[in-house]
């Protein structure tokens, strides 16, 4: 199995426009044989929480179709970020598109501080995806909740892939969680980060791939976009910038 992970600049708050612009980092993985691609958190609209409520849409909008197109052409999963609309109020929300599958919806279930007063929970859902139900998601701050790696584990997971977005002053902790998280569970962990404006900051971008032994082998640099692959069956990752 490949897994990638994705690095994007998002055009904010352009849903057509950051579709297009998925579309040629969906197409660069197809090409390399890539079984699933997770994009950062919110990448279709950009991490802006103020916005959030105002661009939310639902997981069966009619501007998906294309991913969901992407998808089943491509024979690859594709998780996307979203701010979602329900009853209850606007979720942070990626919206998974699997080939012969109805769309489906993970919602971030741990939000931080500064977000509740623009979000709400998502459901108890462990994420897990792909070959075997082995890969398990993970959004931005739930990496920094221990329960939510436990559960994803004690779930059967057998990679960890975590949507972020992170600038420059939180980058190097979300680094030092993810390997951890690699060495306590002996799993490979996949980072895919922004880069661009979100949120009145500068995203630090450094996508990055650990083996199962927390040992960081392949990372991107904090300007380009682009992916990087892991091959599950070598625990060997390669990069590929977009043109």
């Amino acid at each position: 199995m490949k897994i990638a992970v994705a690095q994007t600049k998002p055009v904010t708050g352009d849903i057509q426009k950051n579709i297009g612009r998925h579309k040629i980092l969906i197409d660069l993985a197809v090409s390399r044989g890539v079984d699933t691609i997770i994009f950062p958190e919110l990448s279709l609209t950009g991490y802006e929480p103020p916005m959030a409520a105002a661009w939310a849409i639902s997981p069966d909008d009619s501007r998906l179709d294309e991913l969901s197109m992407a998808s089943e052409e491509g024979g690859i999963t594709i998780g996307a970020g979203v701010p979602t609309r329900h009853a209850e109020g606007t979720r942070i929300g990626m919206i998974l598109f699997q080939p012969g599958k109805p769309r489906r919806l993970y919602a971030k279930r741990y939000l931080h501080a500064d977000e509740e007063p623009f979000f709400v929970s998502g459901p108890a859902d462990t994420g897990l995806i792909g070959e075997g139900n082995r890969l398990a998601l993970a959004i931005c701050y739930e990496i920094s909740v221990p329960q939510h790696a436990e559960d994803a584990f004690a779930s059967g997971a057998k990679f960890y892939v975590a949507s972020v977005v992170k600038s420059p002053r939180n980058i190097d902790k979300a680094l030092t969680r993810l390997s951890q998280i690699s060495r306590d569970f002996s799993v490979p962990v996949l980072m895919a980060n922004s880069i661009g404006q979100a949120d009145g900051e500068t995203c630090a971008g450094m996508t990055s791939v650990w083996n199962d032994k927390g040992q960081l082998i392949q990372q991107l640099d904090d300007t380009h976009e682009g992916i990087l692959i892991l091959d599950t069956d070598t625990q060997e990752a390669t990069a590929h910038l977009s043109l």
